[in-house]
């Protein structure tokens, strides 16, 4: 059976649909492409949007993917807000962790090649007037991600990402202050928790159209 995906890559903004049996999050980790049955595409240099087609995307390509049906993960967790930049998008959501999780002392690194949050909000880094979309979960690239900015030092998930820890009150949504180049990097190799997705109750993710919209507009 077919399913939803809308992703936000390096490029543009693709929807369509990939025909697999299970959650969409499993088949970005089990291809390195995926092929996009009645996909549209709007670039975000202002070229126009292509007619429908079947076409492939690099899973590697893909920063954020929007879920189109509630994904698993643990149920008694204490959530993180954080903001992460990753390609054109700054994206700020929160991401689940057991309670109690000490990550110095974590002994399981988070697998595959996406990391699971809820309550996200989208917006392009270069046009903020754009606006923002929001989606009740998303699926971040975690190697795609050049800056966290957190309440826990979470740059397992995000390795070689600028990493900037913050009391939670001080983690905002989107629109946030880029920091300056002197961030330390997030260290790759420290050791992470196992279980990196996430519960709730949301099925379906709202539109990206003002974004859309505003991307498929040139620049000034």
């Amino acid at each position: 059976m077919p399913i939803r995906i809308e992703a936000y890559t390096l490029g543009g903004i693709l929807t369509g649909l990939v025909s697999w049996p299970g959650h969409l999050r499993d088949a970005l980790e089990a291809s390195t492409e995926l092929l996009v049955e009645r996909a549209s595409f709007v670039p975000l240099d202002g070229r126009p949007t292509g007619a429908a087609a079947t076409v492939p995307v690099v899973v590697d390509d893909v920063v954020l993917a929007v879920p189109d049906a509630t994904m698993p993960g643990p149920v008694h967790a204490a959530w993180h807000a954080l903001i992460v930049e990753a390609g054109p998008y700054r994206i700020s959501g929160e991401l689940a962790s057991l309670p109690g999780f000490d990550p110095g002392r974590a002994l399981a690194r988070p697998t595959g090649e996406f990391v699971l949050l809820r309550d996200v909000q989208v917006e392009l880094i270069e046009r903020p007037e754009a606006g923002a979309v929001t989606h009740p979960q998303g699926l971040v690239n975690r190697y795609t991600v050049d800056y966290v900015e957190a309440d826990l030092m979470l740059g397992f998930f995000f390795p070689g990402a600028r990493m900037k820890v913050e009391p939670q009150s001080t983690v905002s949504g989107a629109g946030a202050t880029t920091p300056p180049d002197a961030d330390a990097p997030a260290d790759a190799d420290a050791p992470a928790e196992a279980g990196d997705g996430v519960a709730t109750t949301a099925t379906s993710s709202a539109p990206a159209t003002s974004l859309v919209e505003s991307a498929s507009r040139p620049t000034a």
